[in-house]
């Protein structure tokens, strides 16, 4: 509860820093969202907030901010720093580090596919993009700066100004400005070109995901496991063909400590029946998001698949859905983990880690 009471403090204080109630949209150019396949066929399109419609003008604003370093105190860190494009939008570390050199509590989520996502961050303390923007510039251990410092090295910028007069109707930045342009560019970072996608796109036609044939068929079989209810038994949180983002949404305590106490989504309710809980990360592009989960204490797919087969561990929330706790797990063999792991790194997608929409526009 104490966080969620420091986090609503700042919230007021950020509000507080906005100049201009009223932004106007003055000869803008409606952004039209390209979906991949995959994700057009089975997800409605995203809702965009109705204070905040996407732009030509905002997505370009968005995507210079989001790789700008005056956000931070010391001009040293921006979004990026923590959320690398090469290893899709993620971090390597188990943990990130802000400007004064302090570690931060949990592991960097990878940024896709997010304009579906109501909470964000691990224990689900923002919600929406554009409440999720205002947190890092202002937190302590990560860019430890104010809005308005962060707002006035903006305004004294040569370029900004014009900018935002563009995509905003207005030259007098401020907090509320900064956020949502960042956050429309942050909704257009999809991606859903992977082996798997080709693969079921052509409705399964053999050849279709790029693979050789060997490879092809593994990560079929590993599909089969992870939706099969009495084996794999993996699809309950994280989705199936028809869920192109891989993930429910939701927060779940999946066995991976038996002392869960003012951990995860509880920290943030206030209530102890969500101890434990975290959310659901997609799986898409593991390939280079490793570590893994919240603290990322898993180095390799290897260690997290021996986790659900053979690690998880008892505690007073954990989740019905991990129906083998009292086996410790769905004990895989050796030959069904290597197939499952071919599908995990089948949903991979080389083309969206080199995109040139989403890199460093300088």
């Amino acid at each position: 509860m104490r966080h969620f009471l420091l986090f609503a403090g700042i919230v007021l204080v950020v509000f507080s820093c906005r100049k201009d109630p009223e932004i106007t949209m003055s000869d803008t150019t409606p952004y039209i969202i390209e979906y991949p396949e995959r994700i057009s066929k089975y997800l409605p399109p995203m809702p965009i907030p109705a204070d905040n419609p996407m732009t030509v003008e905002g997505v370009e604003l968005g995507r210079k901010l989001f790789y700008e370093e005056k956000l931070s105190a010391n001009n040293t860190q921006s979004c990026a720093s923590c959320h690398d494009l090469s290893i899709a939008f993620s971090d390597t570390g188990a943990v990130s580090f802000g400007i004064d050199g302090l570690p931060g509590t949990k592991n960097a989520m990878p940024l896709f596919n997010l304009g579906w996502m109501e909470r964000l961050f691990w224990d689900g303390r923002s919600m929406g993009l554009e409440a999720q923007a205002f947190a890092p510039v202002v937190d302590p251990v990560e860019m430890h700066n104010t809005w308005p410092n962060a707002v006035a090295a903006l305004q004294d910028d040569p370029e900004y100004p014009a900018l935002f007069e563009k995509a905003f109707g207005s030259s007098q930045i401020d907090s509320v400005m900064v956020v949502k342009a960042i956050a429309q560019f942050e909704r257009t970072i999809l991606t859903a070109n992977s082996p798997m996608d080709k693969y079921m796109n052509a409705n399964n036609a053999i050849g279709s995901s790029g693979w050789s044939f060997e490879d092809e068929q593994a990560a079929y079989l590993g599909f089969t496991l992870f939706i099969s209810e009495d084996k794999g038994d993996c699809f309950h949180c994280h989705g199936d063909s028809f869920n192109p983002l891989w993930t429910d949404n939701d927060f779940h305590n999946n066995g991976l400590d038996a002392d869960v106490a003012g951990k995860g989504l509880g920290a943030v309710t206030g209530n102890p029946l969500d101890d434990g809980k975290f959310k659901t990360p997609t799986l898409r592009n593991l390939v280079w998001t490793a570590p893994y989960m919240h603290d990322g204490r898993f180095q390799t797919l290897d260690e997290v698949i021996d986790h659900y087969s053979e690690g998880l561990q008892h505690s007073s929330t954990i989740d019905p859905l991990m129906k083998e706790v009292d086996n410790g797990g769905v004990q895989l063999t050796t030959e069904e983990k290597g197939y499952l792991k071919m599908f995990l790194i089948s949903l991979s997608d080389s083309s969206f880690v080199t995109d040139g929409r989403f890199t460093d526009p300088e």
